[in-house]
């Protein structure tokens, strides 16, 4: 099912860096499929895939929080990896739980580097890692930050392309559990705004979108679930699947797959994210009464389901 739309705008002048001739391009997007959270991954997968086969994107990208870089989830990786010539992967914060590394998801994904550009059809998307050490104002838990290497190095990818740019990390670099370093990385897009067509991420598990000088920045909800922690446990499934899930216990799972595509196409200065809706398994947030501590709300950012949205040509 199609969520509803909402109507984002673009600086023409990334449109305009576009031939005449350019071609619409088509990604494939799936976040936070959490294979090794929840007892039915593969088939979420495969809905993803099936779906995929009628859209024919140009590429498919999964941002992050995938499945464990190993020889047990070796079959679903290479199943994605497989299904389209070009297979993108972000690396998230629990890809390397349980003594992952990121050179295994590097070696089990066959990515190019933990951060890297990759162009298609003209538009150059920059993956980024946000999952470095060293921040100053890190507070515990998992890291979220770009260190000083990977901004030397994106200020250069900045300053040296001269094609539309698209933002692609795990953590987002605005908004709820945006990076430590949010500030000084949206300065750094800001001042390359007339390239950069949006920003995505995922690791919220919420539907949202915000801009902030000059630049779109859009949460891609998860495929599986959001996470409502320990102090609201509850089963959704039968026993026998909490059993052998634990963690699913502490989540509100969807019950559809929820994935999208993000469609550019420079002829019309439009870019389309597809609208997928789900429900909720068993009890919802609202039910459970739960309370965000970043703010963010039951029924508006946390929700079941990708709005659909339409990015429009605008002029500054």
């Amino acid at each position: 099912m199609l969520a509803a739309g909402i109507v984002l705008q673009i600086p023409g002048r990334a449109l305009a860096m576009f031939p005449s001739n350019a071609k619409t391009i088509k990604a494939g997007l799936i976040t936070d499929l959490h294979q090794d959270v929840m007892h039915d991954g593969n088939e979420r997968l495969q809905a993803f895939l099936n779906h995929m086969k009628k859209v024919k994107p140009d590429f498919l990208l999964q941002m992050g929080d995938f499945a464990y870089p190993n020889d047990k989830n070796k079959a679903l990786i290479d199943e994605f990896n497989n299904a389209h010539p070009v297979a993108l992967h972000v690396i998230g914060n629990h890809d390397t739980d349980s003594g992952h590394t990121k050179a295994q998801c590097i070696g089990y994904w066959k990515m190019p580097a933990r951060y890297y550009t990759k162009e298609i059809n003209g538009v150059c998307f920059i993956v980024l890692d946000g999952n470095d050490k060293g921040s100053p104002t890190h507070k515990g838990g998992y890291a979220s930050y770009i260190n000083d290497e990977q901004k030397t190095w994106l200020q250069q990818q900045l300053k040296e392309i001269n094609k539309p740019i698209v933002i692609v990390s795990h953590q987002p670099l605005a908004g709820a559990l945006a990076i430590d370093n949010a500030a000084e990385i949206q300065d750094m897009l800001s001042a390359a705004s007339d390239k950069i067509l949006l920003a995505i991420n995922g690791h919220t598990h919420i539907d949202c979108q915000l801009t902030i000088k000059n630049i779109n920045y859009v949460h891609i909800n998860s495929a599986s679930y959001f996470w409502v922690g320990g102090k609201y446990k509850h089963n959704s499934y039968p026993e026998e699947i909490h059993q052998s899930h634990a963690w699913i216990s502490s989540t509100c799972p969807y019950k559809d797959a929820l994935f999208t595509t993000l469609t550019i196409d420079p002829s019309a200065g439009t870019i389309h994210i597809e609208g997928r809706k789900s429900s909720w398994v068993g009890q919802s947030p609202e039910q459970l009464n739960y309370v965000d501590g970043t703010g963010l709300a039951p029924g508006k950012e946390i929700v079941p389901f990708i709005s659909k949205r339409k990015v429009i040509t605008r002029s500054f």
